[in-house]
């Protein structure tokens, strides 16, 4: 885990942490005790995940060489929690931008590994109201198993990272 400036926001910082380790994405209704506490005594004021990062907002008349270390440790103990981290209930099913991140992001890893060590690729094409729209190539185009690759797999490491997914198109 290794903390990011966020350009334009000194209160933020984003801590980038190992994809798969938290689902979901967005704003958080409930935290793990570390993070709630530091929520509590106004340390934080806000706290949202993105795809492989998690954005921490300081509170008033707070500086990062002050509590710095207090929301790393926090958020190192919180991070051994997952079900802890409870999302805002929002509508994601509109939220393309970060539904497009996170394909990419899946894509990029291990959906897009595992195509590639098949001779394959699975190109992001668009996003757009929660339909994933992607193209096939190398050995994956015209494959029998391509459907399973992308609901079983595609679709599946998706809808673990951002409940908006309604579907997952294959352009031919």
């Amino acid at each position: 885990m290794h903390p990011e400036e966020v350009r334009g926001r000194p209160e933020r910082l984003r801590w980038v942490i190992p994809a798969g380790i938290l689902t979901g994405t967005g704003p958080l209704a409930e935290v793990p005790a570390p993070l709630a506490a530091l929520l509590a005594d106004g340390t934080l004021t806000q706290i949202v995940l993105e795809p492989v990062a998690v954005v921490t907002c300081l509170g008033a008349d707070r500086t990062w060489p002050r509590e710095g270390a207090r929301v790393r440790t926090a958020l190192h103990a919180a991070l051994d929690d997952p079900p802890g981290w409870i999302p805002a209930t929002t509508d994601h099913g509109h939220d393309d931008t970060l539904l497009h991140a996170v394909a990419g992001d899946v894509l990029a890893g291990v959906v897009g590994d595992f195509a590639r060590s098949h001779g394959g690729s699975i190109e992001l094409v668009d996003v757009r109201d929660g339909v994933v729209t992607v193209r096939l190539g190398g050995a994956c185009h015209g494959c029998p198993a391509a459907w399973i690759t992308l609901h079983q797999r595609l679709e599946r490491h998706l809808r673990r990272r951002h409940p908006g997914v309604r579907e997952v198109r294959n352009v031919t």
